[in-house]
Formats: structure tokens, sequence, C-alpha cells
């Protein structure tokens, strides 16, 4: 039996979850008040604050005169403060998301003191493969985390090892974040009860002290701690009180013999809540825009602008973390805790956009107002599509694409605006109030090109970029003033647009770079072609010559990729009942599976040069609701179409899926089928980092059943399918590995059901969550298909993803019109297989100045060579907390050989 035990007070603190923010807020704050009386009361008592620093930023805000006495006891070993920002959901948000998370949590900590070097993780639901090397590359040692570790793992720590080789000591908390708490039930026997406790769980500890994490959810504990574990220390069994930090640095033998390499995704010592993937959908796509925005904004800002907007930056990235933590994006509290969650990242993606927007106007200052600038936010040249406004042609005219180097683009028209904006017949009186909408030269959003004023009538014609000359609106005043009294009576008043459309534009575009262009009429025979196949269209296929999509009498699609694999039956939509809550699904008893549409229409709506469209439209009779024993689906069903928009662009070797509908039903989900021409027994999902490869079934254990739903990203892949994906999702091969399957909608409505068929215990309580059912909600979802026999990474997936789902920006030009196009302009470029360019930024030294800052995952078990260009003469290679460790002259270029699942981080000066 152990003879020692440390016991390490703390709480777990959910910042939101089945109570809003600000109400968790106010718990917080009590919490704190009697952590900081309790520890300058008991110079024995040392506190841990959960990891996460966001706990102490909400505290100060609300209790600022206390900062003096944390810095205090941060500075005195007996308050663990950091190392991150919030704890997060790490397969809910992006690689980069995590190691801004560490970053900002870092530098708060070290604000106040200093942050706890250990990469503490008590309830995440899972781990992904990556965090050993953030967590190595940021100089953090040591982890300690409770849920996902395998059955393989029988003592209290292990080597946990990512796919590049780092490697972190890890402290398993196998009972929990809170197994002290049973021990301290009746203070007086805590002697006996930590004895007991020890001697039943001595197999885990060998001859390390036993650890007893004192703390649960949301309360501070109790102020006589300290006396009661004096009072039951003895000779027999020794008792310590400690941080975390304090009991890995002093209390534990630094090298253990057990290894586990990868993600932690086992079932075995706790539930991992696998549903949270999958429930509130639009929480996941605010994130992935959210993400996205500010990604784009951090590029152009640093590549293209002269501002420092980093407030605003800091800003956005601050809401995004915010939101990261593992009850809000995962959706698992109440509305009104996921409408706050989603308001939040709306805020972050508004804060980024005016930076990228602003970033972008500085280039687009030097393009003429009649032509249009494109920036590409990937460190690749591409060919891309730009949607633009245009002035409609004239009959039989065909439009091109000029770009800075006279070259002549294709241009595809896709859509026609009516040129009458409003017709009205007024009194003459009344011709003042039609004047009152004109703002100096704007009207109904464009601007004034000149006016007809004639007896009776007023015409005002628009547009976009006016040629016409100046416009004075005091003597349009004048004059419609004289005119309605000399012609009293009816008028009409007329507002005529010129005639606009919209165009495709296919350009090419610099790694990271800018180029420009101008759509203007042209002859027949100055339009010439793109280097790619066109992409066409008939009454129900698609093709590129890259890629092949037929419509089949079900509605599903046959894709045939160039190497002449072929998928059939792609899209296949199967729903079936959930009788689960936001955190794990379960169908119910009776349940009914929806498959085959009861209606399909196919309609063809484009037909290229450059982007083929076609829109299926599938009616479905899904079942109402669960019954009121919620193990019966109701046999009242609801019509419910369908919307798939199937689309193929010149070039690309993937065809592009969106499905749309009106969600009618409640206590469902719906996912996306795409059969395999073989039964695949491993798939491959991208994110955080690395490319994981999974098995058909999951590790069960504990008291939840395994069912194997896994997280992706960017895309899955198995068998000759590789799907590119919007935002993370959950998928599963099903059939036996005949088929990858995509969760589209998971709606419940509970955050926990006390009886689960799926897990034992409850995960919280069943408090009602009606918007998790996301009824009246339109659902849309985009994806990709991408059919090779090669894999992902002979189909070069990792850049095809990034190519899905970073679309070019567009702004038009605000220099005086018709003049020269300025010249195409590259920034940074980055060549390599398999490489994925997580962020490319500015960052400030306060020797060196401003720096670029890039950094580079190599996504293969092979690594990459990568050539990076610029405008740049040396380059320091940086820790992930940004802090020095090589400098080396680099005049334009660099070579750099990243190992296999290597991250590494660059400033370019």
């Amino acid at each position: 039996m152990q003879n020692s035990a440390v016991f390490v007070p703390h709480f777990h603190w959910d910042r939101e979850w089945y109570e809003p923010f600000q109400v968790f807020r106010h718990r917080l704050v009590a919490a704190l008040d009697t952590v900081l009386e309790t520890a300058e009361a008991n110079p024995d008592f040392r506190f841990t604050v959960d990891g996460q620093m966001a706990a102490i930023e909400d505290y100060l805000e609300m209790r600022p005169e206390n900062r003096d006495r944390v810095v205090a006891l941060v500075a005195d070993g007996r308050l663990a403060i950091g190392p991150w920002l919030i704890l997060l959901d790490e397969f809910l948000c992006s690689g980069e998301t995590i190691v801004r998370n560490l970053q900002m949590g870092w530098a708060a900590a070290a604000d106040l003191g200093g942050p706890m070097p250990v990469g503490y993780l008590p309830d995440m639901f899972g781990h992904v493969a990556q965090m050993p090397q953030i967590l190595a590359r940021a100089g953090i040692r040591h982890a300690a985390l409770w849920r996902g570790v395998p059955g393989s793992v029988g003592g209290h720590a292990f080597r946990w090892r990512a796919p590049d080789g780092s490697e972190v000591r890890t402290e398993f908390l196998f009972d929990g974040y809170d197994n002290g708490l049973d021990v301290l039930l009746v203070p007086d026997h805590i002697r006996r009860a930590l004895g007991e406790y020890a001697e039943m769980t001595a197999e885990r500890w060998g001859d390390d002290p036993v650890l007893a994490m004192a703390g649960t959810d949301h309360n501070a504990p109790d102020p006589q701690l300290a006396t009661w574990l004096r009072r039951a220390s003895s000779d027999e069994l020794t008792i310590t009180i400690a941080t975390l930090d304090e009991y890995i640095r002093e209390h534990v033998r630094d090298e253990v013999s057990a290894l586990v390499t990868g993600e932690l995704r086992s079932h075995v010592r706790g539930n991992i809540l696998p549903g949270v993937l999958s429930v509130r959908l639009a929480l996941k796509q605010r994130m992935a825009v959210a993400e996205r925005t500010i990604d784009h904004a951090e590029r152009v800002n640093a590549l293209w602008s002269r501002r420092d907007d980093s407030p605003f930056l800091m800003l956005a990235w601050h809401k995004i973390i915010e939101s990261s933590a593992h009850d809000s994006v995962v959706g698992s509290g109440t509305d009104e805790t996921s409408d706050q969650v989603e308001a939040r990242l709306a805020e972050a993606t508004h804060a980024a956009r005016a930076v990228r927007d602003a970033a972008l106007a500085e280039p687009a200052a030097l393009v003429p107002s009649d032509g249009y600038l494109v920036a590409n936010p990937l460190p690749f040249p591409r060919t891309a599509l730009a949607e633009v406004d245009v002035v409609a042609p004239s009959e039989g005219t065909v439009l091109v694409a000029t770009a800075a180097d006279g070259s002549a683009h294709p241009v595809q028209l896709i859509s026609q605006a009516a040129t009458v904006l409003s017709d009205e017949h007024m009194d003459a009186s009344q011709l003042e109030r039609v004047l009152r909408r004109i703002h100096r030269r704007e009207l109904f959003g464009r601007l004034i090109d000149h006016y007809e004023l004639t007896p009776g009538s007023l015409v005002f014609h628009l547009a976009e970029v006016p040629t016409s000359g100046p416009f004075d609106l005091l003597i349009l005043r004048r004059e419609v003033a004289a005119a309605a009294a000399e012609h009293p009576g009816e008028w009409r008043v007329l507002t005529l647009e010129e005639a606009r459309a919209t165009a495709l534009v296919s350009l090419d575009v610099p790694a990271s770079g800018l180029a420009s262009f101008r759509v203007e009429p042209s002859d027949r025979t100055a339009a010439h072609s793109t280097t790619f196949a066109p992409a066409t269209a008939t009454a129900r296929a698609l093709s590129n010559g890259l890629v092949e999509v037929a419509i089949a009498a079900d509605g599903t699609l046959d894709v045939a990729g160039a190497d002449g694999t072929a998928l059939h039956g792609v899209g296949r939509l199967i729903d079936g009942g959930d009788r689960g809550d936001s955190y794990n699904y379960a169908p119910p008893a009776q349940d009914v599976l929806v498959s085959e549409p009861t209606e399909v229409t196919v309609e063809l709506l484009e037909n290229g040069p450059l982007r083929s469209r076609m829109r299926v439209t599938r009616v479905y009779a899904w079942p109402a609701a669960l019954s009121s024993e919620r193990d019966v689906r109701s046999s009242q069903t609801v019509p419910t179409p369908v919307q798939t928009l199937v689309e193929v662009r010149a070039g690309e070797p993937f065809v592009r899926v969106s499905t749309s509908f009106l969600n009618q039903s409640a206590d469902h989900r719906l996912r996306f089928h795409v059969p395999l021409p073989e039964p695949a027994a491993v798939s491959a999902s991208a994110g955080q980092f690395a490319v994981t490869e999974r098995g058909l079934t999951a590790e069960g254990g504990w008291g939840e059943y395994p069912i194997p739903t896994f997280p992706a990203s960017s895309f899955v892949s198995a068998g000759a399918a590789n799907v590119l994906l919007d935002h993370a999702t959950e998928y599963e091969l099903v059939g036996g590995g005949s088929e990858l399957a995509i969760t589209l909608l998971r709606a419940i409505g509970s955050i926990s059901v006390n009886i689960h068929p799926l897990r034992d215990e409850p995960a919280a309580s069943e408090i009602p969550a009606p918007g998790a059912q996301d009824l009246g909600v339109r659902i849309e979802n985009r994806f990709a298909v991408v059919p090779s026999a090669t894999g992902w990474q002979g189909a070069n997936v990792v850049a095809l993803a990034e190519e899905f789902r970073n679309d070019v920006l567009v702004a038009r030009g605000t220099a005086p019109a018709e003049g020269h196009l300025p010249p195409d302009a590259t920034g940074v470029q980055v060549d390599g297989a398999d490489i994925l360019v997580s962020s490319i930024r500015r960052v400030a030294d306060d020797d060196r100045g401003f720096g670029t800052e890039v950094r580079l995952v190599a996504m293969s078990d092979t690594g990459s060579t990568v050539r990076m260009t610029g405008a740049f003469t040396e380059v320091t290679t940086v820790d992930l907390l940004g802090r020095p460790l090589s400098t080396t002259p680099a005049m334009g270029g660099l070579e750099l050989a990243l190992g296999p699942w290597e991250i590494r981080t660059v400033v370019v000066r």
C-alpha cells in the first residue's frame, strides 16, 4: 500500500454550459474570492486554476483590485495558472487555433508571474494526435488528462508520442479530475478512506505517491481542506498539498515505460461523448468561417498592408478561442449558451473581415474602378474563378477579362439583373421626397451617372462607375423645384440601372499574390480558351475532362475521376431517428430508416465553359418526430424537398456538392453516403496538423457504447473516395466498410437524457434544448468528392482541400477608371509535396521590428523538402511560442527539410 499522497486543490470551470457565461461568471467570482482568502490565510494551501487563463481574466475583469493578490500567490508558487487561454475541444477547431490558444494563455499567465508548464487537458472529449508535438515545441514536457486513454495503459502515467516522434510525459487521471473528492466526503475519516483508495488503486501508482485531485466543477475547495489534511496525515500515510506542477516536478518519476502514439479516443476509462461532433451544426460552420476569415485577414494584412491591425486580430482570436471551449462549440449547452457562442463567433468574423477588407483596399487603390483586384490567400499559384458584377453586353457581344499583361481570359455570364429599379407615379408636390433618397451621388446603392428631366418625367440613370462627369445635387434640386412648379399634376419617376450581369472570370493568380483584370467587350477571335478543358453539361451529366458526373434516376451521382476510378450512388441520403442527446447519438428501439425519395427532378442551371451546374431536388417523407416514449418514430411524415447543387469547374479534379433543405422534423439524424467500389477497412481524416487513420471499430469500456463515428476537419478518405470538407464534422464507415457516411444533421431536444441506451450515466442534467432540433432552420452543407485509386496522397488531397476551402478574395478597384492595371505581385510562395501552410502573419520584435511568420506542416509520414521564396533576406526559426531558435541568411529563397508530420515555424525579414 502507498505511504504517501499528494492532494491538488483545484476546480474545473466550464465557462458556459447549462447556464450562460455571465451566470457562471457570477459563481466564478465568488469561488475565486474564496480561493484567494483561503490561500492568504493558510500558507500550506495550494490551488491549480484548471489550466486556463480565461477563468483568471474573467475574474479580474470583475475584481481588478485583486490583481496584485493573484500576482503575489503566483510568485509564491501557491497559485498555478495557465498555460491555456481556455480548455478547448481539440477536434472542433483548427490546429492553428490550438496553437493560438496556448500562445495567448501563456502570454496572459506570464503577465501575472508565469504559467504552469503542464499541458493540463482534464475534460476534453478525446485528444488530437499532434498535441504532444504542440506542447513539446512550446517547451512543455508534461501533460495531464483523463478521457480517451487506451486500455493498454495500466499505470498512472505514460509517454504520449505525436506522429512526428515528439513525446510528453502524461499524467493519466484514470479516475477523473475529481478522484480525491470521495476521500474527503467525511473529514474525520479521510485517513481511512485514503488508505482504502490507495490500496484499491495500488497497481496504478507503483512507487509513486497517490495523486488526489481535490476539486470538481464550479466550486472552490472547502476553506478547511488544509486543516483536514494536516489532521489526517500520519507517519503511515503522509499527505502533501501541491499544485499539479509541483506534483509532477517533485513527487513522481520522470521516466515511464508505457507508450501511446497518436490520438486518444478510447472509451475504456471515460466517456468521450462523440455525438458533440454533429449536434448544433451552425456552431461548427460558424467556427470554420471565423477561422478562415481571420486566416485570410492575417495573410493579406501581413503581405499587402502597411497597417498594423493586431488589436483587431487579437480581439477576433480571443473570441474564437473562447468559443472553442469544450462546452461551447460542441453545442452541449442550453439554447442561451449556444446563441451566445454563435454570436461571439460572428463577432470574431466581423472583426477579422474588417481587417481583411481594409488590407485589400490598399492594393485595390491602385486598380482602376472599372477593374477588379484578386488576392490569392494560398501560398502557391493557382487558376481560380472570380465572380464579379459587370455591365451586361449587348446581344452578340463577347466579353473577355483582360489582365495586366494584356492577356485575355474567358468570361462566363451566369445571370443578368433587372434594369428598372423603380417606376413610380406621384404628384409634382411629392418630387422633393424622391430627392431625399439621394446621398450626394448615391441612389439605391449605385451612383447617378446622369438624369433626364422633362415635363412630367424624371429619369435617373445609375451606374456602378459614372462616366458622365460631375453631379451636383443642389443644381438638381433647383431644376426639379422649378419643373414641379411649372408643371403641376402627375409625374413619372423612373430609376434605371445600366444593364448588369454576374460574370465568372478565370484568372491566374500568383502565390499569396495579387492580380487584376477588367471585363470588356471583344470580337470573338480575341477571346482565347482556358488552358483547361471546358466545363460542359448535358441534360443529366457534367464534365470537365478531369471528372465526370452523371445523375442517376434516384438523384444520386455517379462520379468518375481522370484515372477511371468510378463511384456510384454518391449522395444517397439516409435519415433515421435519434433518441439521444447533445453528447451521444442513439437510435430508437423501433427505428425507421428513410433512404428513397418519393420524387426526383433535375434542372440544368449553367453550361460552362468555366462552370457547369445542376440542381437535383429529391423529396423525402421523413417522420415528424419520435413518439412520447421516444422509442418509436412517428407515423406522421413531413414531405421535405432536399436540393443538391452539383458543380464542376474547369481545371478542378473534383465535383462540388451542396445540400440544402428546410428541416421540419425533430429527433433524427441525416447522413450523406458515398458507396465505395470495394469495402475499406481503414479511413483517414485530416485535421489539427495530421491525417489520422482509423479502423471500423472503437475501443469500448467504461459506460459508453463505442460507436465508431470519428471527427474530420478538412477531408476524409476511404478506399477510392476522398471527400473535401467545409467544416469539422463526423463520419463513419458503415456496412462493413462498404460506404462512407457523413453526418449532415443531428437534431435532438435535450442537453443530456437520464436514460440513454448507449451511455450508462447521464452526461449532464436532463435540460431541454429545443434549439438543438433546428426546426424551421435551413440546413446547408457543402463538400467535394475526389475519386482516386491512389488514395489521398496520390490524389494530392491536402492541396485540393485548401483550394476547395479557400476561394480567392475579390475587391473592386478604386483608382480613376480606364487607367493602367498594376502588374501582378507575388507574396510568399511555398512549394513542397503534402505541405500545409497553417498561418502567414505579421509579427513584431522589440529589437528587430516587423517580420512575417510562416507556419509549415509536413502532412505525410515521409516528410517533405520545402522551398519558400519571397522578398526576404533572413529567416529565423522559432518555437510555437515565438521564441527564436536560430537565424540564417536567405536572399529571397529558403529550402527546408521537414521530417514526417513536423510542424515548423519561421519568421522571414
